[in-house]
């Protein structure tokens, strides 16, 4: 069934790079495809660059592309039955984006409280009055 999967994938990715002329479906990625058992039905999960109405153009656009696609299914693969195919968006490159933006925000914060307190650390604190001035190791000075 892996191998069914993946070939239907690579139909699938290949047709829409090259062959569907739906001006709708544009920047989709094939992320992967899983079958049911029987090989009736695929489901493909795309990723679509670009805002949320984007992704759903697209959707639409493979959605009604799917009886195409489903026919280059039926060239290339030897089965009883063709697939019928269901796309979904992937949001995990959308999700992968946001945790590298937040370990990144993270990461730039801790920088600046590391240098923060490496810049407290090199100043001595102002002397008290009263109290002897010191030196860099912290002993009296002696006048």
């Amino acid at each position: 069934m892996l191998k069914a999967a993946e070939a239907i994938r690579e139909v699938v990715a290949s047709a829409i790079l090259t062959e569907i002329r739906d001006p709708r479906v544009k920047d989709v990625t094939v992320i992967g495809v899983e079958v049911t058992p029987d090989m009736r039905e695929a489901t493909v999960s795309i990723s679509v660059m670009g805002d949320e109405a984007q992704k759903q153009r697209s959707l639409r656009g493979l959605q009604n592309s799917a009886g195409f696609l489903q026919s280059k299914i039926a060239n290339r693969i030897d089965t009883r039955y063709t697939p019928r195919l269901q796309f979904e968006l992937n949001r995990g490159m959308e999700n992968a984006m946001v945790v590298g933006e937040l370990l990144g925000k993270i990461r730039r914060e801790k920088q600046a409280e590391q240098s923060a307190a490496t810049e407290d650390s090199d100043v001595d604190p102002a002397p008290i009055d009263g109290d002897p001035p010191t030196s860099a190791t912290g002993a009296p000075e002696s006048s």
